[in-house]
């Protein structure tokens, strides 16, 4: 077992490379993990978290409510999907709406990859100061959160600009923070599937 999926399983935190951004990661089932989260960013435990997986099968077996054709046209991929979240799973990462969740399925970098072969799937912001600049760079992590991690694993240089966020819970998707998928771009591919 990786050095940081142990201290996954130990209920620590860690950061983790993605396709876009250095990531704080913990275990999604570790309501106690997601508050840490949210102490060392500086920021309100009502700031949603997005529940990551390497695929969109283990994705799946955390949330099987999830519309698994949406899913596989958008992921693996640079976008954070808002979907609807009937069973209200992982409330602790849904902030103060608890019928959505935030999921992910990036390219992994190989690194990552592994830890999350090993426990499936993670709980995933970016590893940075709220409101701070994203972490291309494992040295870009601020110290405070390094320090406050088991385990830090690096993927080198990273592209730095974060997922795309859409919300898919309403009639019309939204774009909720554009990123590495311009927002006309993640529309019309979202559009096209809804025709």
């Amino acid at each position: 077992m990786t050095d940081a999926a142990e201290a996954i399983r130990a209920g620590r935190l860690v950061v983790l490379p993605t396709d876009t951004v250095y990531g704080l990661c913990a275990d999604p089932e570790n309501e106690a993990a997601a508050a840490e989260v949210g102490r060392l960013k500086g920021r309100s435990g009502q700031q949603p978290i997005a529940l990551l997986a390497h695929t969109i099968e283990r994705l799946l077996e955390r949330v099987p409510e999830l519309e698994g054709r949406l899913l596989r046209a958008l992921l693996p991929g640079p976008y954070t999907l808002i979907l609807p979240n009937p069973a209200r799973r992982y409330a602790w990462l849904t902030g103060e709406r608890p019928d959505t969740i935030g999921v992910r399925v990036p390219e992994l970098p190989a690194a990552a990859a592994e830890v999350l072969d090993e426990v499936g799937a993670v709980l995933a912001t970016s590893a940075n100061v709220h409101g701070g600049p994203d972490p291309r760079r494992l040295a870009d992590v601020p110290e405070a959160i390094r320090s406050g991690c088991g385990a830090l694993v690096d993927a080198g240089e990273l592209p730095g600009t974060p997922s795309t966020v859409i919300d898919l819970t309403g009639d019309e998707p939204r774009i909720l923070r554009e990123g590495a998928v311009p927002a006309a771009e993640a529309l019309a591919t979202v559009g096209s599937l809804r025709e």
